[in-house]
């Protein structure tokens, strides 16, 4: 077994779902670590993409431009968590969304295709691998409800709940556009609680 990567899924695949050492033990030894600088593309949209990743260390976001060229943060991702699965922001192999770094970032990835073949495999990674999907999921939903029914002040208190301490650590154009709302009324929000 990779003892160094298992020792950096095995926390991030047990806050989803707890499963065996001997399970952690095949993911890891199909995991590589990659490093990326703050501001580099982790994917763009049209690139190939074939990777499951897991962040150890770091905030990503996902986003996509507008005809007019105006940036859309999708979702954020935090140390210890998992970026979107596969299947859900690539089509035909290519991704639908782009992936940056908003600070250093360090990140376990394993082929989708090899993860596919041990979910089909070995139990215990299909039902995480199904949780990852349903958390996913139920995030989205989340993200739609709260844009449709809250005021932006209670986005913002919902992103703090979601993201601690995110406000310190990235900034706040990325904020505002994750929330729907404009960086002066971000600030005004900001201001007022």
């Amino acid at each position: 077994m990779n003892k160094e990567m298992y020792d950096k899924i095995s926390p991030i695949i047990n806050s989803v779902s707890s499963i065996s050492d001997k399970s952690t033990g095949k993911v890891a030894d199909l995991a590589e670590c990659i490093n990326f600088k703050k501001g580099e593309l982790i994917t763009s949209v049209g690139q190939k993409n074939n990777l499951e990743y897991f962040i150890t260390d770091g905030i990503c976001k996902s986003f996509i431009n507008t005809p007019e060229g105006e940036c859309v943060t999708i979702s954020f991702f935090m140390s210890k968590s998992i970026i979107s699965p596969s299947t859900t922001r690539n089509k035909d192999g290519k991704s639908v969304i782009n992936i940056q770094a908003l600070t250093d970032v360090e990140i376990v990835t394993i082929k989708a295709t090899e993860f596919e073949k041990l979910m089909v495999e070995d139990l215990e990674i299909r039902d995480f691998g199904n949780s990852v999907l349903r958390n996913e999921l139920m995030a989205k939903v989340q993200k739609e409800i709260a844009l449709a029914s809250l005021k932006g002040k209670d986005r913002l208190l919902q992103l703090r709940k979601n993201y601690p301490n995110i406000e310190n650590l990235i900034p706040h154009a990325d904020i505002a556009s994750y929330l729907g709302i404009t960086t002066i009324s971000l600030s005004r929000l900001r201001t007022q609680s």
